[in-house]
């Protein structure tokens, strides 16, 4: 029998912790879903080097850092997502521009490299700020290095990324995470369950004659 198709647009960016643990939680949602995710990336430090920066240049006092990281590695250990500790930012930007060119080379390509380039951050500890690392990691997904610098070229992409504002704009999202369930759009850390019940309404609201 085939699962019924749920359709999520998801602000994130690969440089955010919460969006990397609410794309763990989003994903846990095959086991009664059809997928079909409209990734829309925001750049959220566009002010940080690609050759990155410490986390103290981030706008948090050393105590509400020190709090938001514990409470981080607390969600990630309860559900056994992989975390490293976080001790640099970088600039999101060429990561988030290869992401949008990815998206035409199919779900599987698009998947390998999206997963791909959370675990590079938030596991391996790695600058995707950094072009060197990217070719890498593209190499990592059978991705060419031609395909990447072209992505870095190409002002469609960059495009596809003020269209990405425009859009949260319209619909009110100043943060990311960001997941939109049909009308019901669920910032921040959002538990497992309300992205449950939200798929859940978004579906019942879908099955509603007009």
């Amino acid at each position: 029998m085939a699962l019924p198709e749920l359709r999520v647009t998801v602000f994130s960016d690969y440089v955010c912790p919460f969006c990397y643990v609410g794309h763990h939680r989003l994903m846990r949602l095959k086991d009664v879903y059809d997928l079909k995710i409209n990734w829309c990336f925001l750049e959220i430090h566009p002010e940080n080097s690609p050759q990155g920066e410490p986390v103290t240049s981030l706008n948090y006092s050393s105590e509400n850092w020190r709090q938001l990281i514990s409470n981080l590695h607390q969600v990630a250990s309860e559900e056994n997502i992989p975390l490293a500790d976080i001790t640099f930012t970088t600039n999101s930007r060429d990561a988030l521009l290869l992401a949008e060119a990815a998206k035409a080379l199919g779900r599987e390509t698009f998947y390998r490299l999206h997963e791909t380039l959370f675990a590079a951050f938030f596991v391996d500890g790695e600058n995707i700020g950094d072009r060197a690392v990217l070719r890498q990691l593209c190499e990592q997904c059978g991705i060419d290095e031609e395909f990447a610098e072209t992505a870095w070229r190409d002002t469609l992409h960059q495009h596809r990324l003020v269209a990405n504002f425009a859009l949260a704009r319209q619909l009110n999202i100043s943060s990311v995470p960001s997941f939109v369930f049909g009308k019901k759009v669920l910032s921040g850390v959002v538990s497992e369950k309300r992205m449950r019940d939200a798929a859940h309404d978004a579906l019942l609201l879908q099955a509603m004659p007009s």
